[in-house]
């Protein structure tokens, strides 16, 4: 048995089988550790295969923003799969008030661009 680092579409298959919302973003943090600790060759690797929905479109077009996010790091194209994931309404994950300024302030703009909300020190605070 041989390590292998969690895929996006493997990270949707944790958050689709998971209500708790503290458990799944868990899941995302535990994502991006792995992510990080993947040689910078193989990161793109791990955004390429499309997700399958998680039940909740929140989580389906932030799946998009942080694969679109993820890949300008590593100076890639993103994914033909995260140009149609999309809110109409934004989502601020946070319900606190400095939060949601601290996001309007820092949120990537792959993540505005989805409308997620959510700032660049929560990403890199995983």
């Amino acid at each position: 048995m041989t390590y292998e680092a969690m895929t996006l579409a493997g990270l949707a298959r944790h958050l689709s089988r998971q209500a708790d919302e503290k458990i799944q973003w868990k899941h995302v943090w535990e994502f991006l550790e792995e992510y990080r600790w993947e040689p910078v060759e193989k990161r793109a690797a791990l955004l390429l295969e499309e997700p399958s929905p998680t039940g909740d479109q929140r989580w389906d077009v932030l799946l998009g923003a942080l694969a679109e996010h993820l890949a300008s790091e590593v100076d890639c194209s993103p994914p033909e799969w995260t140009r149609s994931r999309v809110l109409a309404t934004p989502w601020f994950p946070s319900s606190l008030p400095s939060k949601r300024m601290e996001a309007l302030v820092w949120a990537p703009a792959a993540f505005r661009k989805h409308g997620v909300y959510l700032s660049s020190h929560d990403l890199e605070a995983a």
